[in-house]
């Protein structure tokens, strides 16, 4: 980063959380915040059009999986340095994070001033992991990894999954998740049967019981 001050732009499906974060930097004479998205297909195309320094981008959106959006975000240049938020922090999230080697990781639950610390730690070069994701992580040099244990059964999942039992959790119909993700209630009776089979779970309630006790009710 050449600039004094740091462009920031915000992605996140509540408007009322985007509009708090905004707040709360522009508070900073040394951030800008250019301006928001409400989900991950927008967020590449502001951040195309923008060209800000750090995206600040939650996890869980509408869209296109925001992991393959913040790996095409970060080769745009001058490459934003994309910084996740969310409301919850497994460990296959966080892997993925790593994966495409985003800057940092900021659980909702801290204080707003973690956010403008990671903007500053990011902007100088640094990487910032809020202390639940920190404690998950070893170091390699520079580069930061899972601790090294068992492969969970939810590790195996693939996104697309991952984001259909998201949205069971939250109480939807097979039939709701075809409409919202726009493919069949077939494709989407599939994906539910491979989740039970790599869960070992065989009824559908205790697979959105599961996903709740997961925390991917939480938005």
């Amino acid at each position: 980063m050449t600039t004094t001050t740091i462009s920031v732009l915000l992605v996140d499906d509540h408007a009322m959380f985007r509009e708090t974060l905004a707040r709360t930097l522009a508070g900073e004479t040394d951030v800008r915040v250019l301006g928001g998205a409400g989900t991950a297909d927008e967020a590449l195309a502001r951040a195309r059009e923008l060209q800000p320094d750090i995206v600040l981008m939650d996890i869980d959106m509408p869209g296109q999986v925001c992991f393959e959006a913040a790996r095409a975000i970060q080769a745009e240049p001058p490459g934003p340095r994309v910084v996740f938020l969310s409301a919850f922090f497994n460990d296959h999230y966080i892997q993925r994070a790593l994966e495409i080697r985003a800057w940092g990781y900021i659980v909702k639950s801290e204080p707003a001033a973690a956010v403008v610390t990671a903007v500053r730690r990011v902007a100088a070069g640094e990487t910032y992991f809020s202390p639940e994701v920190q404690a998950r992580l070893v170091m390699e040099g520079r580069v930061p990894r899972l601790e090294p244990g068992p492969r969970t059964r939810a590790a195996t999942l693939t996104e697309r999954e991952l984001e259909i039992l998201r949205y069971l959790a939250r109480g939807m119909g097979q039939k709701q998740v075809a409409h919202l993700l726009e493919i069949s209630p077939h494709t989407v009776h599939r994906h539910v049967n491979a989740l039970m089979t790599k869960l070992d779970i065989h009824d559908r309630v205790e697979l959105a019981r599961y996903a709740i006790r997961e925390g991917m009710a939480e938005a």
